[in-house]
């Protein structure tokens, strides 16, 4: 599967017209190695939904920083259970008690701070992604977020050739809360990245 920058284009203006589930449902069908990425952050459980209501097993890779908030994982496994969700959990290779010794969470101006993000998520993200090689990667990227999110679209090519996915690209947190409630989705706001720090501060995942 392979696509051309002009082909992408033209396909993200007939999918602006389809819902999110029929974005999902077409991008599976392009699909040999789909995958869903997810770090249960407020409205991840609207992607997660329409992903395994197009293909039930799909594979669902979470990147645990290992400094989440006691409400995000509870709500993590609130919607593992509700949706029975093929979780694959990659966590950084050393644990959040030593480096908290080693150098706890340095501040985004602290030279420490890339080491800890490459640590923290970075490298468990990019082992996800060595072992599992998507041609289709589905996020909840949505435009407004940050300054390089509203340069892509509902479609977007990576520069290792996977096709990335936004389904609910163009929806406001007003729309996904419709969403959520139309589909008796769960959702949790007391989230906490130590990357990002500042919500519009891009995370590192999506740069490729």
């Amino acid at each position: 599967m392979s696509f051309t920058e002009k082909e992408i284009e033209n396909l993200n203006k007939e999918l602006r017209e389809k819902t999110p589930l029929e974005v999902v449902q077409w991008a599976i069908r392009q699909a040999k190695k789909p995958l869903v990425t997810t770090n249960f952050r407020p409205y991840e459980a609207a992607i997660l939904n329409v992903c395994v209501a197009a293909q039930k097993d799909i594979p669902v890779i979470w990147c645990d920083s290992g400094y989440n908030t006691p409400n995000t994982y509870k709500h993590a496994e609130e919607v593992i259970a509700q949706l029975g969700l093929n979780i694959k959990l990659y966590v950084p290779r050393q644990t959040t008690a030593h480096r908290d010794v080693v150098m706890g969470i340095p501040g985004v101006d602290d030279p420490k701070h890339k080491t800890f993000t490459e640590q923290v998520k970075l490298e468990p993200f990019k082992r996800a992604m060595s072992d599992f090689t998507p041609d289709v990667w589905f996020t909840n990227l949505r435009k407004g977020q940050t300054a390089l999110r509203d340069s892509l679209d509902i479609l977007s090519l990576g520069n290792d050739g996977v096709l990335k996915v936004s389904p609910f690209y163009y929806y406001s947190d007003a729309a996904l809360d419709v969403y959520l409630s139309d589909n008796a989705l769960p959702n949790e706001f007391k989230y906490f990245d130590p990357t990002k720090v500042l919500e519009n501060r891009e995370c590192g995942l999506h740069t490729n």
